[in-house]
């Protein structure tokens, strides 16, 4: 049986520790940085009976990896890799694989190459692996690279996501500029990539730089596909709303022309003359919008397909559980999805898929 140890449990980890039991495999510990969970048992998360797992304060990291054992840990909490960086550490230098929700880290080695390279070169030494994956696995992944294979000619491929970050916890919201007056959301959000070229692969460098979503999903898709990216370029744009909204989130009401989320807009030339073109709208939702997913590849033929109201957070974890046996069957190193081939429905108990 596979043994989990799950870090973060809000509201994705009611998820993730749920569908582990259910495909058959163990949690043998559970961390958090909350004083509201922490010294619970996962069965409050989960919503079910006890579990005799109960949940630990994240300094514990350390001690509590070397005392359980896990064969992988689940990483539900931030979506920046330098947030998740001494963890990450903790993980690989106790050989515990690590599949997480974190958005970067879906193909980290185009926003911050140096940590990626630190991760890949700890989990090389101790023979284990760190991937990034979830919704974008499939709505912004492996739908498209379907779709691509089915293309004779490519000339563009253009996408467009929202969700609503009320359903991810205050860190995603926070990214998004959610809650903040539209001159702090220029101050705090637009600037950075009011920048020029070389300025912005200095910041990549320096691992400074705060990729959208849909710059490390540019990144997936063209390294999936086989193109090699020339010139690539972001621009973030406010998202509001005509009325007065309440984010139970942000425990705050964002006032009529404040901030409810944004927009990023990625584009990227490639060698091979295609166009990758991809917006992710990320906002505090009002009482009539929904979650959509559409993607059009433009050549011979052109194909669009539209997803309305999708099941973002169960989809996200039901991505991260199902590709657990794809994680560790690959090599070692910070390895993307992109790499691990599509995901698979896990009919059998999580072991048996492994090599």
């Amino acid at each position: 049986m596979i043994k989990v140890v799950q870090i973060g449990c809000g509201k994705m980890a009611k998820y993730t520790m749920r569908y582990v039991y259910e495909k058959g495999a163990s949690i043998v510990s559970a961390l958090d940085i909350s004083e509201d969970v922490i010294g619970k048992d996962i069965g409050s998360v989960i919503e079910s009976d006890n579990k005799g797992i109960i949940i630990e304060n994240i300094d514990n990291l350390d001690k509590v990896l070397k005392s359980t054992k896990p064969d992988i840990a689940i990483i539900t909490t931030m979506s920046l890799i330098r947030d998740l960086h001494d963890v990450l550490r903790t993980c690989v230098n106790n050989g515990v694989n690590v599949v997480t929700t974190c958005e970067e880290a879906f193909f980290v080695s185009n926003s911050n190459p140096t940590i990626w390279k630190e991760i890949d070169v700890l989990a090389k030494a101790n023979n284990c692996t760190v991937t990034g994956c979830g919704y974008q696995d499939f709505s912004w992944g492996n739908l498209i690279a379907a779709i691509a294979g089915t293309t004779h000619k490519i000339v563009k491929i253009k996408g467009s996501s929202s969700y609503n970050v009320e359903d991810y916890g205050i860190a995603l919201a926070k990214a998004h500029g959610a809650g903040l007056t539209l001159e702090e959301f220029e101050k705090e959000v637009a600037i950075n990539d009011e920048i020029s070229a070389k300025e912005r692969e200095e910041l990549i460098n320096s691992g400074t730089y705060e990729p959208s979503y849909m710059w490390n999903t540019v990144g997936w898709l063209a390294d999936k596909l086989g193109f090699t990216i020339t010139t690539m370029k972001q621009k973030c744009v406010p998202q509001t709303y005509e009325e007065d909204l309440n984010s139970s989130t942000l425990n705050m009401t964002i006032k009529k022309g404040m901030a409810t989320g944004m927009s990023a807009v990625v584009t990227a030339e490639t060698k091979e003359g295609i166009i990758l073109e991809a917006e992710c709208i990320g906002k505090v939702y009002a009482p009539s919008e929904f979650d959509t997913n559409t993607w059009t590849v433009y050549g011979e033929p052109d194909t669009t397909v539209t997803i309305n109201k999708p099941a973002t957070v169960e989809l996200t974890c039901a991505d991260i559980v199902n590709r657990i046996p794809d994680v560790i069957n690959a090599p070692s190193g910070f390895i993307p999805t992109s790499r691990m081939g599509e995901m698979t429905y896990r009919v059998k108990p999580l072991d048996e898929y492994l090599k």
